[in-house]
């Protein structure tokens, strides 16, 4: 039985605790100090629930009394009255703009955020040149199969790969639309009107003699030192291009031995571990002495805090006289599948999850991050040591892998390296560390042997510019380098 009438209403006074004023059904007033407020609990799923139809008078007690016949209308249908409501809350939210360059550009700021600097703007270039200048001002309700149709028959006379690009994205935005209710169909959904993609594949170096002439190659590369890291740690490596380009110091962690890609730069979408061998720490040690300032650690010529442009890396390889046809910088990645493979023997679940390649172990296991890190970490050292292996002169290369001195070689610069960089970071901890405590507390990390540690530590051993700075120092002690190291190479 309902109970109020508007007199009532207007001669309810409020108090100084609130109180509830039924009208029967669920529905009351709640009455505070501050005004006067429409409530209806209901139950729904077993579950109580409440739902807020506004402050009187604003609305009245008629109104009131509709949304609640109305509320108790969907609960017969078996809906939740509070659902309903969110859902027209998020629907005034929405723009209300309807055309298609609106709803694009709202779909971009979405959608978009989590991808590579790169891919959004491959994605707003398409918008811009091939979508917008026809429907950009068309309300997506208004357009039609036969628009898009000639929209990528048009881009597909300049490019049949551009053209299902301009299809997927145009397919994206009018689903966003359907989606947030601006739009009842997708015309470009099912829109099958363009040549089939041929398969593609990236030029790259599969066989081994061929890749021995391309490391040669690079090692002597005669541009920039920026450059020349950027082609030896994406063959390292092998990640995607971009990838490489907008890597930043504070991501490479040289104690773990690890660069930890962020989701947000990484095709996938998703956070990627990538270990660090010896050699790449080699590389990444000696260029933080140029760019360890900066952010990326490949800045641009311009060093204003963008890193290296898309084009660098391919235009070092025109350099070296390799053609678009012969390698390209993406190309390393098919060239370390292949190769990991065949000459090195590991399973291609790892090499695909090194890759960060959706896919599932042999154990039906979805790839995270931090699957099988301990076989990519070995994987990437082998990796490298089969990289090295070019880089020797003639002589030891004639007879296969290196062996003798200049294995031997091989084996002292790696070790170098690394126990430069962990006595660095010990020495950082404590800078009241000694000599000996520093080499105990390595052979304790089992990274050296007792015998092996005064070789590699004496100043014969070590670079020009890292013994310029034993020299400066005077003492000679691998400890008194430490710190310069950290000064010239800040983390």
């Amino acid at each position: 039985m309902q109970k109020l009438t508007e007199a009532k209403l207007k001669a309810i006074k409020p108090e100084k605790k609130p109180f509830k004023v039924s009208d029967g059904g669920g529905l009351f007033l709640y009455v505070k100090e501050v005004g006067k407020y429409w409530r209806w609990k209901y139950r729904f799923d077993g579950k109580e629930k409440s739902l807020s139809f506004g402050k009187y008078p604003e609305t009245s007690l008629a109104k009131a009394r509709e949304l609640h016949q109305e509320g108790r209308a969907l609960l017969k249908e078996g809906q939740n009255p509070s659902d309903k409501r969110r859902i027209e809350k998020l629907t005034r939210k929405i723009s209300n703009k309807s055309d298609f360059r609106s709803i694009a550009i709202e779909w971009f700021d979405q959608k978009m955020t989590d991808k590579s600097v790169d891919h959004q703007k491959r994605q707003m270039a398409i918008l811009e040149k091939d979508l917008f200048p026809t429907l950009g001002n068309v309300s997506v309700r208004k357009i039609t199969a036969l628009e898009l149709t000639v929209i990528l028959h048009k881009t597909e006379k300049r490019s049949i790969d551009m053209a299902h690009r301009v299809r997927q994205v145009a397919r994206s935005v009018l689903g966003y639309a359907v989606a947030t209710g601006r739009a009842d169909s997708n015309p470009a959904r099912e829109l099958d009107v363009l040549k089939p993609l041929k398969q593609k594949h990236l030029p790259a170096i599969v066989d081994p003699l061929d890749l021995g002439l391309l490391m040669d190659a690079a090692e002597g590369y005669q541009g920039t030192k920026i450059v020349r890291a950027a082609l030896k740690l994406s063959i390292h490596l092998f990640q995607r291009p971009g990838e490489i380009r907008h890597m930043e110091w504070k991501e490479v962690n040289f104690e773990k031995k690890i660069w930890a890609i962020p989701g947000r730069k990484m095709k996938t979408g998703r956070d990627h571990l990538v270990p660090l061998s010896f050699q790449a720490i080699k590389i990444l040690t000696e260029l933080r002495l140029l760019t360890g300032h900066d952010r990326y650690a490949f800045p641009g010529a311009r060093r204003n805090n963008k890193p290296l442009s898309e084009n660098t890396v391919r235009k070092a390889l025109r350099t070296l006289g390799y053609g678009n046809d012969q390698v390209t910088a993406h190309g390393f990645r098919a060239t370390a599948r292949t190769l990991i493979d065949e000459e090195l023997g590991y399973p291609m679940h790892i090499i695909e999850a090194q890759l960060s390649h959706a896919v599932k172990d042999p154990n039906g296991r979805a790839y995270n991050r931090t699957s099988h890190l301990a076989e990519r970490s070995e994987m990437m050292q082998q990796w490298s040591n089969y990289l090295d292996k070019f880089t020797q002169p003639e002589k030891s290369r004639r007879g296969g892998p290196r062996s003798g001195a200049g294995r031997k070689t091989e084996i002292d610069q790696n070790k170098k390296f690394a126990l430069l960089n962990e006595i660095r970071l010990l020495r950082k901890e404590d800078p009241t560390v000694s000599d000996s405590s520093a080499i105990k507390l390595l052979q304790e990390k089992k990274l050296v042997r007792p015998q092996s540690c005064n070789r590699y530590l004496t100043p014969k051993h070590l670079d020009p510019q890292i013994k310029e700075a034993f020299e400066v120092g005077g003492s000679g002690g691998i400890l008194d380098l430490a710190p310069r190291l950290s000064e010239q190479n800040p983390f």
